[in-house]
């Protein structure tokens, strides 16, 4: 009963970190307030949905009137709090990488409790943590993190494989494995921004260059 109550609080907050990250990213586009709830929304529940497709479960937020009422509470929150606050991409940035690291744990999690293969489970944590991001990119008219030179998906596969190998070679509590891997993954993304760690980009032939 303690994992499950510890388990859906990490979800909360990332629903929280995720519903913060796409109200700000839709305030920096100047959206009106259903604008900015709707991708408040889909940034929050895009990756946990294809995940429940994928997995051929009742879709977790259909049935669960708290996360949607979190995902309200929230995006009101952050639009009184948009008055104070100045350094918008400072902020955004903050939250999206605390909703990636708290939902890719979210999302490996659910791999394991339907018994699927390491690489499968690393895979829904990947999707969760990231697929609402690139629907609020893409809604935003931005070219997604994910497709950037930044490192984004890569923090998800190197967080959860990491947090695969404690659960099972090492006897570290469930929570303390999960708590250090969301840091994990929250400190992969910053050092590389700070650091401009990349990952190399094919370059294709301008062909107009040659004329």
């Amino acid at each position: 009963m303690v994992q499950e109550n510890f388990t859906l609080a990490i979800e909360i907050l990332g629903t929280i970190a995720f519903a913060m990250s796409g109200s700000f990213a839709a305030m920096q586009k100047r959206l009106d307030p259903f604008g900015v709830l709707i991708i408040a929304f889909v940034t929050s529940v895009g990756g946990g949905t294809i995940r429940d497709l994928l997995l051929g479960v009742p879709i977790f937020w259909m049935h669960d009137m708290v996360i949607c009422s979190v995902i309200f509470v929230t995006c009101i929150v952050s639009m009184i709090f948009k008055s104070l606050e100045k350094k918008f991409k400072v902020t955004l940035f903050i939250f999206d990488s605390f909703g990636l690291g708290l939902f890719t744990i979210v999302g490996i999690q659910k791999g394991m409790n339907a018994d699927l293969h390491p690489l499968i489970c690393i895979t829904l944590g990947t999707i969760t943590g990231c697929f609402g991001g690139i629907t609020r990119d893409i809604l935003l008219n931005r070219i997604p993190l994910i497709f950037r030179k930044e490192i984004y998906a890569t923090a998800c596969i190197v967080g959860g494989g990491i947090f695969l190998m404690l659960v099972k070679y090492t006897a570290l509590s469930y929570a303390f494995v999960q708590i250090s891997t969301i840091f994990l993954i929250v400190a992969i993304r910053t050092l590389s921004i700070k650091y401009q760690w990349q990952i190399p980009k094919f370059y294709g032939v301008d062909n107009n260059s040659e004329m």
